[in-house]
């Protein structure tokens, strides 16, 4: 088999039913921990302690029931499956935008993101680990340490307030619409308005998360970047923090009821 026979059936792998099965489980197993999260989070604003607000919260969350063993290691694979796709459109292109360099790189950055979240859900299922905020401030301490290390630290900060600014503007313009072949009349209000209001939130939390990092950077404090629970728990400090923490939260939850019909509707 020549190099571009190879390549041929490599894309063909990339567009079957299989890896599309992949992508609407992953995009399911996304769906429902931000459904997690803005739930924690409401929890958080309105008074409760002790849960964290992010991804290993909403995990540890699920596997204090009796039914959390089996719906995390679904998501697990839900991830793994995510993590997949997305590398297969870095690849060989993203559905909806072709074969540029820019949507392939964002799908390379969230194949590697759904990797480490699968690793982090498979922590969880064995006991193990630390908090994902102490993951991080662990990560920044040691990075710092190294010469050139606070610059490093800033340029990712820079790096992940540039995605948020990005998810802000896709979601005002509902560039996210064009993944949808077709919606039903009924339900594309909803789709629309819960994408813009869910993307827009999602990446004013990413941003603050970037802010925070560059703010640990400056002041060479680990402790400041500890990803979304610090800067959820941020906002909280702040005037009016309540108010904002619930409208935050019910964001997140809209994010998550959109990503279980992106799962449902999207094209793969």
């Amino acid at each position: 088999m020549s190099i571009s026979d190879a390549k041929r059936a490599a894309e063909g792998a990339a567009d079957s039913a299989p890896v599309g099965w992949l992508a609407r489980a992953g995009l399911t197993a996304r769906g429902v921990v931000y459904l997690l999260i803005g739930v924690l989070a409401l929890l958080l604003a309105l008074g409760s302690t002790g849960k964290e607000v992010d991804q290993r919260g909403a995990l540890a969350e699920l596997l204090s029931h009796s039914y959390g063993t089996a719906v995390v290691v679904a998501l697990a694979i839900g991830f793994f499956g995510y993590a997949l796709w997305r590398l297969s459109e870095a690849a060989f292109g993203v559905t909806g935008e072709g074969k540029g360099k820019g949507p392939r790189l964002k799908s390379l950055g969230r194949g590697i993101a759904y990797l480490v979240l699968t690793f982090t859900a498979v922590s969880a299922l064995r006991g193990v680990g630390q908090s994902q905020s102490g993951q991080q401030e662990t990560l920044t301490a040691q990075v710092m340490g190294h010469t050139g290390g606070r610059w490093l630290v800033g340029l990712v900060g820079v790096a992940v307030i540039g995605v948020g600014a990005t998810m802000v503007v896709e979601g005002w313009q509902l560039r996210f619409m064009r993944y949808f072949r077709s919606l039903p009349p009924q339900i594309r209000d909803y789709v629309r308005n819960l994408g813009r209001v869910g993307t827009i939130a999602r990446g004013l939390v990413f941003a603050l998360v970037g802010v925070l990092i560059l703010s640990a950077a400056w002041r060479v404090d680990p402790k400041q970047a500890g990803g979304i629970d610090t800067a959820f728990r941020t906002v909280l400090a702040q005037p009016y923090g309540q108010v904002l923490g619930i409208a935050a939260a019910l964001a997140l939850v809209a994010f998550g009821i959109y990503g279980l019909a992106e799962a449902r509707y999207r094209r793969v």
